[in-house]
């Protein structure tokens, strides 16, 4: 049976193409033209994905985003944000509500699918399985088991990409990992994807971890790795 994308898109002929070339790559779509549409339907219908515009005509698709996630039955929906802003602070809050991904208008098909399957994929392994090792860092301790993380005893609250992220770089103290292995193995995305969803990730990532945050470092023109040491604060 074909996976089902929720497309909340208030441009018929933008979500008309969107559709047409989902189709074509073997998803069945539904159409809602406005926030409070796309909510019914997400109810209603319990697609695989949502691709959810951000500037709808009745409810902001913050706002949807929020309703979406308060409620259990659709919570695990995993969202893609597609809008025509491209402002730092609208990926951030997009990532900071839960959406999984965020792509910026006037977007390619072919990027499209290949960001839509790589968030299908990376979501059926999000569950903990119960065999995930933990590590430790100074004050800051990750329970892979529970997909927790705690610093100074206190528990920092991440989405489930920015555990990954988190524990991606820490498995790999010490050593670089570009933004193009990161996207690969934390997104599930392939590297020909130009995207600075790992910048802005990791600038929220830095934010959460508070005084920890200095040791996931930038390496200009390359990525992101964590430090391999410990500093005096």
């Amino acid at each position: 049976m074909a996976l089902t994308v929720l497309i909340v898109e208030d441009e018929a002929d933008f979500s008309a193409i969107v559709a047409l070339n989902l189709t074509r790559a073997g998803f069945a779509t539904i159409v809602a033209k406005n926030g409070e549409a796309g909510i019914e339907a997400a109810h209603a219908r319990h697609p695989d994905l949502i691709l959810l515009d951000l500037m709808l005509p009745d409810v902001q698709g913050t706002e949807v985003v929020r309703r979406l996630k308060a409620d259990a039955s659709t919570r695990s929906i995993p969202i893609i944000m597609a809008t025509a802003r491209g402002e730092e602070i609208d990926r951030i809050v997009g990532f900071e509500l839960g959406v999984d991904d965020y792509v910026v208008k006037p977007f390619s098909m072919r990027e499209m699918v290949l960001r839509i399957n790589a968030v299908l994929r990376r979501g059926s392994g999000l569950a903990p399985t119960g065999d995930e090792p933990s590590y430790t860092s100074g004050p800051l301790f990750i329970d892979g088991p529970a997909h927790r993380v705690f610093l100074d005893g206190r528990e920092v609250e991440l989405t489930a990409l920015e555990f990954r992220l988190l524990v991606a770089l820490v498995v790999n103290r010490g050593r670089v990992l570009t933004r193009e292995v990161l996207l690969e193995r934390v997104w599930g995305m392939q590297a020909d994807i130009e995207t600075r969803t790992v910048d802005t990730m990791t600038k929220r990532l830095r934010d959460k971890l508070g005084t920890m945050g200095r040791f996931v470092e930038t390496v200009r023109g390359v990525g992101y790795r964590f430090a391999e040491g410990q500093r005096d604060a």
